[in-house]
């Protein structure tokens, strides 16, 4: 392995040049961007003073930031609600400000159509009403589903369109979020 130098503490100017880097190379919530520039900021005074300035200028702003990622994953990735909501909570942003830019980004789209081009995608090039007969199959797809962010409701909906025994999931219990999830020991 390397050897690596630690990295050296930044004084306010070159702390403000830090940022503008990281912010030049993908979008930050002020929390995760906080949080790395507080692991080179020489004083939380110059911390505090830099994200002042990048508020001042509207670098940062969680409630744009959380609206242009819910967007993104909901167009690019066609995760669903859930989904999207667990990971801008990963990203620092607030529940209040990730739950109004989900609802806002999910207002004009049902669940059931997302998650039939979400199951589409991932299946493409299979004749899912026959792949999905396979009972192993249709629990896999709908596990799928629920990890992409969709309800359990939403996701037997879709599923029903391609197989009778979709019903039957059901009766299978809920999987717990991966943040309430007990990790296994190794």
């Amino acid at each position: 392995m390397p050897l690596t130098r630690p990295q050296s503490k930044l004084a306010p100017d070159r702390l403000w040049e830090y940022a503008l880097r990281l912010l030049s190379q993908r979008g930050y919530s002020i929390g995760e961007l906080r949080a790395k520039l507080a692991a080179r900021a020489e004083t939380s005074a110059g911390l505090n003073e830099v994200m002042a300035k990048l508020k001042e200028y509207k670098l940062v702003d969680d409630k744009k930031f959380a609206e242009v990622y819910a967007t993104s994953r909901r167009e690019n990735e066609n995760f669903g609600k859930l989904r999207i909501l667990r990971e801008l909570r990963a990203r620092k942003v607030t529940q209040a400000v990730a739950e109004r830019a989900v609802s806002r980004v999910f207002s004009n789209v049902g669940e059931e159509t997302l998650a039939a081009a979400h199951l589409e995608r991932k299946y493409r090039g299979r004749n899912l009403t026959e792949f999905l007969q396979d009972e192993s199959h249709l629990a896999a797809a709908f596990r799928r589903l629920r990890r992409a962010g969709f309800s359990a409701p939403a996701s037997i909906g879709v599923l029903k369109r391609f197989s009778e025994r979709a019903s039957e999931l059901e009766s299978l219990p809920d999987e717990p979020e991966p943040e309430e999830a007990a990790v296994e020991p190794e």
